[in-house]
């Protein structure tokens, strides 16, 4: 008997796929082994990409921004052929665990290139120039010589009430993406005829790919969630619309339409935080100040991350090793430029896990910190699994434990720690749920339009002559608001936004947001808590610590409604959760709108 080495073992040193002749069988021992090899190949990429990245963003320069990228190129390439490589063992009859690795293997890049090299090329070219062209993007005011970049625009978004100055902002920053719509209406051509090649009917099938679900059941999931929810954002919409027409006047705020994106404190309107000065409770805001606890206490960078850590102790979660403290950046450096934003690192999918963010000592950056070791300890928990394994069970799972932990950032849990004398009275806690909704529920329709509108571009259903109008037919539909002046269809008003022309799926930010506070009340459920839910904390919670630990080790080993169940106790996403965490301004928001009309 003549033996044939599985094809798939000649991937381990080159990659190389030609090895193979296409009149060769595939079989279940050659899935086996490519898989094996794909995997190793894959973790050697991931940690030299990794490692370059991170010496990239906390030394920028021009020779280390040339190695990060050479190192992503590289991982970006690799990826791409095994990925291709992968649709060869469609046809067969798989265990059920080997299908799932190759379909994530098939799903892990956000767009996959045709086989043709100069087409490869293309696409590459097109997503560096869009990711260009807003990175470099500005706004020069007319007489003005100085331009705005969009970090100096956020800022007096945050502040400026000026309605011309808003607009005139709000305008000029989305000119930066008109030369984008030709470049992606390339790219959508290009991406689709890569997905197809694995084969899928465009790339937002392969997006939803990774979820393993039946064929539109996500879309259908997506709004079933969506419509547990909207009930509560239109009354926030209602009463952040009726205070917005108390300042600018019903002639810029209608009484019973869509609000001016422009007059929302963001420059895309998906966060209404920077409104809570001008739509919060009358009898004043939040019960206490935690930046000022903070300075009071003379807490330091690293002791901030120390209460993190802390907190992951008393859940029963080893400390974090040595080379974490000696790794992370905690402070920005006097000598040299760094990305200051703060994420989560993972550099060799074992152990050497770190933080990088300029921290400064306030409340954002306290609650930022617990989102981040979220998912510091969501990487140690599943380093155990095969490498195809190490990473969440879906790609909204590893931002909704970040923000699960967040939320149990509670007065009840700053007394614990110290750094608040005595909790106040709960009927205190409106200003804190209206501050938090402003973040989290004004964000959830936006959530969901940003990929309502890609699968249907990608699928054909929205036309390139449509991109613009469509964008804001889903904006009016899902978060009743309008543009702020007359949109055309020469304009590119979604590659405004970073994920649009960076081509990274956005999905995973909405399902986050349910997720955290189906998370939150399942371990607040298990540590025995019994009151408010926006005062529960599982801080020192055995039972919490377990539940949680249970499902990080799990990593994406399985599919995700099997970690939902270990931690929720169920298999089915619920949003209702966020319903009980927002009782008591759901309550108030009744009270505030009884006289308005509201809808739009």
């Amino acid at each position: 008997m003549r033996f044939r080495a599985p094809c798939a073992a000649l991937l381990l040193a080159t990659v190389a796929l030609g090895a193979c002749a296409p009149a060769d069988e595939p079989t279940v021992d050659d899935a086996q082994a490519f898989v094996a090899a794909a995997e190793a190949r894959l973790l050697e990429l991931w940690i030299a990409a990794g490692r370059a990245d991170w010496v990239r963003s906390t030394y920028i320069t021009d020779d280390t921004n040339a190695l990060a990228a050479s190192a992503n190129a590289e991982l970006m390439a690799a990826t791409t052929e095994l990925a291709a490589a992968a649709a060869r063992f469609d046809s067969l009859d798989l265990p059920p665990a080997l299908g799932r690795k190759l379909n994530l293997l098939k799903t892990s890049l956000a767009a996959v290139a045709p086989s043709d090299p100069a087409l490869q090329r293309e696409l590459a070219e097109i997503i560096a120039e869009m990711e260009g062209l807003y990175g470099r993007g500005a706004y020069c005011p007319p007489g003005d010589d100085e331009c705005l970049d969009l970090t100096a625009m956020e800022r007096l978004f945050a502040s400026e009430r000026d309605t011309d100055e808003l607009v005139e902002m709000w305008t000029g920053w989305r000119e930066v993406a008109v030369p984008m719509r030709p470049l992606y209406e390339r790219f959508v051509e290009l991406a689709n005829a890569g997905a197809r090649e694995l084969g899928f009917d465009d790339l937002g099938a392969l997006w939803r790919a990774r979820y393993e679900m039946p064929a539109g059941a996500l879309a259908e999931e997506l709004e079933r969630l969506w419509m547990q929810v909207r009930p509560l954002y239109e009354a926030l919409h209602c009463h952040v619309r009726a205070e917005l027409a108390d300042e600018f006047g019903s002639a810029v705020v209608p009484a019973d339409g869509p609000i001016p994106a422009h007059l929302l404190g963001n420059m895309w309107g998906q966060s209404w935080t920077n409104l809570f000065e001008a739509v919060g409770p009358r009898s004043g805001g939040t019960a206490y100040d935690l930046t000022r606890l903070l300075q009071r206490a003379r807490v330091d960078e690293v002791e901030m991350v120390r209460y993190g850590e802390r907190f992951f102790s008393s859940l029963g979660f080893d400390p974090l090793p040595e080379t974490f403290w000696q790794r992370s950046l905690f402070v920005k450096p006097a000598d040299r430029d760094v990305v200051c934003h703060a994420s989560a690192w993972d550099l060799d999918f074992e152990s050497d896990v770190r933080i990088k963010m300029c921290i400064g000592i306030n409340d954002e950056d306290f609650v930022t910190i617990h989102h981040e070791l979220g998912h510091n300890y969501y990487q140690r928990a599943y380093s155990g699994q095969d490498p195809l394994h190490r990473n969440s069970a879906n790609d909204g799972f590893h931002e909704g434990i970040g923000d699960t932990i967040a939320l149990s950032i509670t007065p009840e849990y700053l007394v614990r720690v110290g750094l608040l004398n005595r909790a106040p009275d709960a009927d205190r806690d409106i200003g804190l749920l209206l501050q938090r909704a402003l973040d989290k529920v004004a964000f959830l329709p936006f959530g969901l339009l940003v990929d309502q509108w890609r699968w249907q571009v990608f699928s054909g259903a929205i036309a390139p002559e449509r991109y613009n109008a469509a964008w804001w037919e889903l904006r009016e539909r899902y978060q009743g608001l309008r543009p702020a002046a007359p949109r055309s269809d020469r304009l590119f008003d979604p590659g405004a936004k970073y994920h649009v022309p960076a081509n990274t799926p956005y999905t995973r930010y909405f399902i986050a947001h349910i997720l955290q506070f189906q998370f939150h009340r399942a371990l607040c459920d298990a540590a025995g808590f019994d009151g408010p839910l926006h005062r529960c904390s599982i801080f020192e919670s055995d039972e919490a610590g377990r539940r949680l630990r249970t499902m990080l080790e799990m990593g994406a080993s399985r599919p995700w409604p099997d970690a939902l169940e270990a931690i929720a106790g169920t298999r089915e996403m619920d949003a209702t959760a966020i319903l009980d965490y927002f009782a008591p301004l759901a309550a108030w928001l009744e009270e505030q709108n009884a006289d308005r009309s509201c809808g739009w």
